[in-house]
């Protein structure tokens, strides 16, 4: 096996879907074509012509983030027509699987280089669209009836942890607010982002450079009277939640030495990864069982991990992997500039996101061996990939 490195992410800024969101005039192929572009233009030394494969993830893949837009996009991006392309779809973990699944073949030997993101434009599709769900799911009882929705799920994670209660989950809401606009303000977060040209029928044209989703100053006290959409004096609102939003993902894949061979940087190298299924009733705790699997493959345990990138899809779901592992709800090596609960998770695109933001994490803590980007999965799984710092600086 050839070790796979990481060598850069991007993303668009994320937008709220619908018909006011700044990409309410946009398509998504293009959303995920200027990624692909951005990374091309960053990487002059990276000839178009030696990537092997484009994998792009969409949940719903239909219209215009349909007919196999792995392919579509490398030819709309400007790559050679010899640049092959596929489409992959695991839900929220879209864009990780698209960088495991290439990962794999370089690892094998099948490919050198790859390109891997994923797309979501929940405002033109939103989640579910055109889907036709087998009714023997729930005649069969193979699934409890709130497993297909999203939110009732979260609710159903606060039943079986009590100990989560809505205070928790609020306080975490408002620290990801609170580092997010923080890590903005520092300049953390904005040079992974790519500009995007908007239109609108009544503003006209524009260009998308920051994150719409965002609310800085939220307080605890505000989180506390929102609405509980989900369940009657229930604990999941539209503020301790992640919302629906727009917006892509893309990243550079190579085999080390054939990076270090045409210049590219290493950012991170994979050490593992591993998916697990669990009741889809309870979908977010997801990333427990898919770690304790990769920590049983790869060695590994929670202590080893320095840095932790886990999608904020509910607060619930984060505190639910926290308890378990016994990490503190304000421990700094999670989430340390927030997460989707401010930015937002536009699904298939977020696993990406997860991984730019801990390889740029990796560059500033050359104290850190070890990262891991977690995240639940709709239809009950989690998924969980280990990285390694290739700065780190050992006992120095």
């Amino acid at each position: 096996m050839r070790n796979v490195a990481f060598v850069e992410g991007v993303r668009t800024p994320f937008g709220k879907a619908g018909d006011k969101g700044m990409y309410a005039g946009t398509r998504a192929d293009d959303l995920v074509v200027n990624a692909i572009r951005e990374l091309l233009r960053r990487h002059p030394e990276l000839p178009p012509e030696r990537v092997d494969e484009v994998a792009i993830a969409a949940t719903t893949q239909t219209g215009d983030q349909g007919l196999t837009i792995g392919r579509t996009a490398a030819l709309l991006a400007g790559l050679p027509k010899s640049v092959p392309g596929f489409a992959i779809d695991r839900m929220c973990a879209g864009a990780m699987t698209a960088v495991t699944t290439a990962a794999s073949g370089i690892g094998f030997g099948a490919y050198d280089i790859a390109i891997a993101g994923g797309v979501e434009h929940m405002g033109r599709h939103p989640m579910g669209e055109g889907v036709d769900p087998n009714p023997r799911i729930i005649a069969d009882k193979l699934v409890d009836p709130t497993a297909l929705v999203m939110g009732q799920t979260a609710e159903n994670l606060h039943d079986r942890f009590p100990a989560i209660t809505k205070q928790r989950t609020d306080a975490y809401a408002a620290r990801s607010q609170e580092k997010y606009a923080e890590a903005v303000k520092t300049g953390k977060i904005g040079p992974e982002l790519v500009p995007v040209a908007t239109r609108s029928a009544e503003l006209g044209w524009g260009l998308a450079t920051e994150d719409e989703p965002p609310r800085p100053g939220t307080t605890v006290e505000q989180l506390a009277n929102l609405k509980t959409p989900f369940r009657p004096f229930g604990r999941v609102t539209a503020g301790n939640a992640a919302g629906l939003n727009d917006g892509a993902t893309a990243s550079i894949l190579a085999d080390e030495e054939t990076a270090r061979e045409l210049g590219l940087p290493v950012a991170m190298r994979l050490v593992g990864y591993s998916f697990a299924g669990v009741e889809p009733e309870v979908m977010g705790i997801g990333p427990v069982p898919a770690t304790e699997k990769l920590f049983k493959r790869t060695g590994l345990s929670i202590d080893d991990i320095g840095l932790f990138e886990i999608n904020e899809a509910f607060a619930v779901q984060v505190l639910a992997f926290l308890d378990h592992f016994g990490i503190d709800d304000e421990d700094p090596r999670v989430n340390q500039w927030g997460g989707a609960i401010a930015c937002g998770h536009p699904l298939a695109s977020s696993g990406v996101r997860l991984m730019t933001q801990l390889a740029r994490q990796f560059a500033e803590r050359p104290d850190v061996r070890y990262g891991m980007t977690t995240m639940c999965i709709g239809i009950g799984m989690g998924g969980t990939v280990i990285w390694e710092n290739p700065a780190f600086e050992g006992a120095k």
